[in-house]
């Protein structure tokens, strides 16, 4: 199938790589768009790993408001160098990743920051609502593994699906940056600030409020 101009373009736009990348790729699937974009994440995937384990110890602390100022979100996203924290490429993902947290509310960056607590207590609650509902014994550890791979999906942002695009992964859309940058990129931390998250509303007392706008109290 010959690759046109307008497909290279389409690839790059829904995935990011390179010209030479989409079109490399597409001519290596007979022009399947999708296999195309499935492969692609899968190279990026593995560019990303190899990656890893280089020092990222520049990058931004980025922001977001959210809800007229009522939900903040402050990040911290690591790259190697300054100049690629400076482009447009590197800020934007910083900003997408804390908009995703301001409507998202993840828990964790990456599954190893679970702590083992939590993790037992999750796998406690699903072990007891599989039993409670009759699951047989020799099942049940099948269905708490598969309830965790949710709690993972709910909870940890780099396996939460992107807000904007809930067919990719957070994780999946840093290593495709990764892939395009060419530099390893680490999420590093977050804060997601709620207004008056945490603090209790004072209970006013009826009798006390009727009064009031009655004029009698007193």
């Amino acid at each position: 199938m010959n690759v046109t101009a307008q497909m290279i373009k389409e690839l790059r736009e829904r995935t990011g790589a390179g010209m030479l990348d989409c079109k490399k790729t597409l001519t290596e699937v007979d022009g399947d768009m999708e296999k195309a974009i499935d492969l692609l994440r899968t190279k990026g995937l593995a560019k990303a790993a190899k990656k890893a384990g280089r020092v990222a110890s520049e990058g931004v602390v980025g922001s977001y408001i959210h809800a007229g100022g009522k939900i903040g979100v402050l990040l911290e996203v690591n790259c190697e160098t300054d100049f690629v924290a400076r482009t447009d490429d590197f800020q934007a993902l910083v900003r997408d990743i804390a908009m995703h947290i301001a409507a998202v509310d993840p828990r964790f960056v990456r599954k190893e920051e679970v702590t083992d607590d939590v993790l037992d207590r999750e796998r406690k609650i699903f072990r007891e609502q599989a039993l409670a509902e009759g699951k047989p014994e020799q099942v049940v550890d099948r269905i708490v593994e598969g309830k965790m791979g949710k709690f993972y999906s709910e909870s940890v942002l780099l396996e939460q699906p992107f807000v904007k695009n809930p067919d990719v992964k957070v994780g999946q859309m840093v290593a495709e940056k990764v892939a395009k940058i060419g530099e390893n990129i680490q999420v590093r931390r977050f804060a997601r600030f709620k207004l008056g998250e945490g603090i209790e509303k004072k209970e006013v007392d009826f009798a006390q409020e009727v009064l009031e706008a009655t004029g009698q109290a007193g």
